[in-house]
């Protein structure tokens, strides 16, 4: 048996969620519900435009890894973080969570911070990040524990990482290692416009070496330059063992081959859509790798959404396993 059952990799980041109402997206030109990058610069000026805050660790897939660590999965996570007062709240955060944390910290004479993401929330609950990716950016092979690779079930890959010099040859080696010791690759696409941005690399990475992929619609049709969604799904469906994507309101649309279900979504009073899509995953591969069936897996994951988004802040804040048993699940 492995020692880890997840091991995810991607950004490691403390966010800042603060409430604002649509006139500031406008008068600042940041565009509603997507993921922007600044620089420093702009970071340290937007932050002094908002109101008060609240400052948790976050980054998606470390979201997603702290949701399998709370149902008690045998988790690691690999993200870069500097020698600092956020790199330390992010590394306390995400091993109180349960999770294995070993990534060697950037030394505090280095020139870059923390990473952090100002997550902006309008009364409607939707999102938009504007993320400064700092040391995260610069996570390379030396920081990939080929052993750790070796010893988990499965690996989750972030899409958001794609943005960084040596990010990809980080995941090629994690994906050799993991592959080699007979283990299952994940990736979840992150963004539309990360996909835009390195859409050659993702086909061929999700064609050569993907077993799972999770998306939303949008990212979908993005990934497969098409408006018809039916027909991306059925593309997908070609390339790749199991299919996981979410339609908001609509639930998710699981295939796998030339099967396929539908998870219909759980009803919530939105506060704060930030980590949706990470607790999803997060349910479906706790599910998943703890033998249940892909519908069910599908449905664990829109209630670890669900409880996600009912309040500001992206680590869930219920039981999640006493939410399955509410639903008749486990």
């Amino acid at each position: 048996m492995k020692k880890y059952q997840v091991v995810g990799i991607g950004n490691a980041l403390v966010d800042v969620l603060t409430e604002v109402e649509d006139a500031f997206l406008v008068e600042n030109n940041i565009e509603k519900g997507i993921m922007q990058l600044v620089d420093m610069e702009q970071a340290v000026a937007l932050y002094s435009k908002v109101g008060p805050s609240k400052e948790i660790s976050g980054g998606s897939a470390a979201n997603t890894i702290a949701g399998i660590a709370q149902l008690g999965g045998k988790t690691a996570y690999v993200g870069k973080v500097k020698n600092d007062q956020l790199g330390e709240i992010f590394a306390h955060d995400l091993r109180a969570q349960g999770a294995v944390y070993e990534t060697p910290m950037a030394s505090k004479d280095v020139d870059v911070e923390t990473g952090r993401c100002l997550v902006l929330i309008t009364p409607d609950g939707e999102r938009s990040m504007n993320t400064y990716l700092g040391v995260t950016e610069h996570l390379s092979p030396a920081d990939i524990d080929e052993a750790m690779m070796a010893d988990t079930e499965w690996i989750y890959l972030e899409g958001y990482r794609f943005d960084g010099p040596e990010s990809h040859e980080a995941f090629d080696k994690a994906i050799k290692a993991c592959k080699n010791a007979d283990g299952k690759v994940s990736i979840t696409l992150s963004d539309p416009f990360c996909i835009s941005r390195h859409r050659e690399a993702f086909r061929d990475m999700i064609r050569d070496h993907v077993d799972l992929l999770f998306c939303n619609r949008a990212e979908m049709l993005s990934m497969y330059e098409t408006e018809d969604f039916e027909a991306a799904l059925a593309q997908a469906a070609k390339e790749i063992g199991i299919v996981a994507c979410t339609d908001s309101a609509n639930g998710a649309h699981i295939l796998s081959g030339d099967q396929r279900w539908h998870a219909a979504a759980v009803p919530t009073d939105i506060k704060d859509a930030t980590g949706a899509g990470d607790l999803f995953a997060g349910g479906f591969l706790w599910g998943l790798t703890h033998g249940y069936d892909l519908e069910t897996c599908g449905r664990m994951g829109n209630i670890a959404a669900s409880e996600v988004i009912s309040h500001v802040g992206a680590r869930p804040e219920t039981d999640l396993k006493e939410l399955f048993k509410q639903h008749n699940i486990l």
